[in-house]
């Protein structure tokens, strides 16, 4: 374990070449490595908090907006069935469902069914969804008020290459601190939830997320890259509340004013995330920090972890052109590309329109049926009338 952590901690590794962790630890209010365990207990306290915040606000809000949870079917108890969606897989492949069908003694069609109303029971309703967004509607407000007013009277704010002056021995502001750390804390809090929150499209783009992040954000302390890890932070932080916002609105239904925040956020994101991250943040880790101190090992690290994210960014902007496009010619907003539906949820949704069409489909052919056959009948009848009529005047005498 010593030998790990000697190797682990080598100053090569986290500091610029002439610097030592002893320059570090001489330095007032310098940033230590283990500051970053407080993250740990702040995380449990923000899963704690989450759960108070969910049941006393955000159900209540749910409610005062008007969201609305669709009615599931319940499935008719089939304990084999049951064992194999549990154990085994939520979507049986053909031959499975042919073995199923002889265990069970349903149809094929029946067994297709009760499973694709089992797993509509298991997708999560709009009030949980409304209040997980709730929650990081909340944070991310808070934390990017918090950061700016941090922020907007520093130097590096203003001026990215002040990131570097006297890089790494730079005094760590209390405020600062307490920005990182509840940064952190709150990831962590993400991560550890990631198996109970409801499961997105691009669930392993978050996870690889959250993990960049808090490695980024765990490195950069340590590293005492806090000048430029603090705006890293706030560009994220001044789209993501607005991303929530549209989703608690586009979950209560009130789709003009989900789709006016969509845009606002789309515009904000594509700014913030595609020009101003590369151009300031990423341009300045990569050629302006050169100006003060020799690549390190750090320095390679730090900058692809801020390329992970970059490319992350690139990918959700191309869902986020994709809703653009269906706003423009569609002239509405139908889902949320990004990561506002369940990964099953479109395959779910062409199940059950698949089958209502044809419900719908059978009833008209009903209709049209039953129309023919009153017509018919009516024919039938007036003829017979007609044809008793005529039989009653042939045996009636004839008038002279």
């Amino acid at each position: 374990m010593e030998l790990f952590n000697e190797w682990l901690w080598r100053q090569e590794y986290w500091l610029p070449p002439g610097i030592t962790w002893r320059d570090m630890a001489q330095m007032e209010d310098s940033p230590l490595p283990r500051d970053l365990l407080i993250s740990l207990p702040l995380a449990l306290g923000f899963i704690a908090l989450r759960c108070a915040f969910e049941r006393t606000v955000a159900v209540p809000l749910s409610k005062l907006l008007g969201v609305k949870d669709r009615v599931r079917l319940s499935v008719s108890p089939a304990p084999g069935l049951e064992a194999f969606y549990t154990k085994h897989s939520r979507h049986p492949a053909q031959s499975e469902v042919s073995s199923l069908v002889k265990q069970s003694g349903l149809t094929q069609k029946q067994v297709e069914v009760w499973f694709r109303h089992r797993r509509n029971q298991d997708r999560p309703s709009n009030t949980k969804k409304f209040c997980e967004a709730s929650w990081r509607f909340v944070f991310y407000l808070i934390s990017f008020t918090a950061g700016l007013a941090s922020l907007i009277n520093t130097s590096w704010f203003w001026d990215q290459g002040e990131c570097w002056r006297r890089y790494p021995l730079q005094p760590v502001e209390k405020v600062h601190y307490w920005y990182y750390m509840i940064e952190l804390g709150f990831y962590w809090s993400l991560l550890l939830c990631v198996s109970v929150d409801v499961k997105r499209k691009d669930f392993k783009e978050q996870i690889v997320h959250h993990i960049a992040t808090i490695f980024l954000l765990g490195f950069s302390y340590c590293a005492n890259y806090i000048r430029i890890g603090t705006l890293v932070m706030l560009v994220h932080d001044s789209s993501d509340f607005l991303l929530e916002s549209a989703k608690m609105f586009n979950y209560a239904s009130w789709k003009k004013t989900c789709d006016s925040l969509f845009v606002v956020f789309a515009v904000v994101f594509l700014v913030t995330r595609l020009v101003v991250f590369p151009s300031k943040i990423i341009y300045t880790t990569l050629i302006l920090s050169m100006e003060v101190f020799q690549p390190f090992m750090g320095y390679y690290f730090f900058n692809a972890l801020l390329l992970v994210l970059q490319a992350l960014h690139i990918f959700w902007a191309w869902l986020i052109m994709r809703m653009i496009y269906k706003f423009l010619f569609l002239g509405k907003l139908e889902k949320d590309e990004r990561s506002d539906d369940e990964s099953e949820a479109e395959e779910e949704a062409e199940d059950e329109g698949e089958e209502e069409e044809n419900q719908t489909s059978w009833k008209k052919r009903k209709v049209v049926l039953d129309s023919k056959l009153a017509m018919m009948t009516s024919s039938c009848v007036l003829n017979n009338l007609a044809s008793q009529r005529a039989n009653v005047c042939s045996r009636m005498p004839k008038s002279r």
